[in-house]
Formats: structure tokens, sequence, C-alpha cells
């Protein structure tokens, strides 16, 4: 299993807007192959930034699969518009007995 990390700066202003946005964009990511489940989070320090964690089953999933589908390009065009600046995105794996 892969955690999918991405911190996400939202423009001034546009946090409702975004995630109102982000609840349409929801069915898309649920519905694509090797999905387990996501969270999406906003800070408490500071309004406009949010964390999104995606947790897939293999990293070709997120990297080839989602983002090479035409699904991506309408999770794009519902959201990419939001962030400033764009978002790091990074993959993670467990380590120790949790990786077992």
């Amino acid at each position: 299993m892969i955690l999918e990390v991405a911190v996400l700066e939202v423009r001034p202003g546009s946090a409702l807007d975004f995630e109102a946005a982000f609840r349409k964009a929801e069915s898309i990511i649920s519905s694509m192959k090797g999905y387990q489940k996501h969270e999406l989070r906003r800070c408490l320090e500071a309004d406009h930034r949010y964390l999104l964690l995606v947790w897939w089953d293999t990293l070709e999933d997120h990297t080839e699969g989602f983002r090479g589908s035409p699904e991506y390009q309408e999770w794009k065009a519902l959201l990419h518009h939001f962030y400033d600046p764009f978002p790091v995105v990074e993959h993670y794996v467990a380590v120790g007995s949790a990786g077992h």
C-alpha cells in the first residue's frame, strides 16, 4: 500500500469554493483502479492550507493509472486552479512492523 501526501496551498479567499469543488472531485478519485481511501484535512493555523492523503494499492495506480486517465483531466479542471503554488506530491510506504 502506498500513501500519497500533498500539502495544498489554496489561493486566499477561495477555501470554501475549493471545498465545494473537492466534494465533486471525490467521486472521480474514488472510482479509480487501486484507490483505497482518502482524507482531506484543513490546517488550523493556516485555513487556506490543506493536507490531502490518498491510499493506493501501488505507486503506478496513482502515477500512471490516475494521472494518465481521462478522469484526471476532470479532476485537474475542478481543482488545479485553486493552488498557489502548485503542490508537491510525495509517496510513502510503511516501515517496520506496520509494513508487514
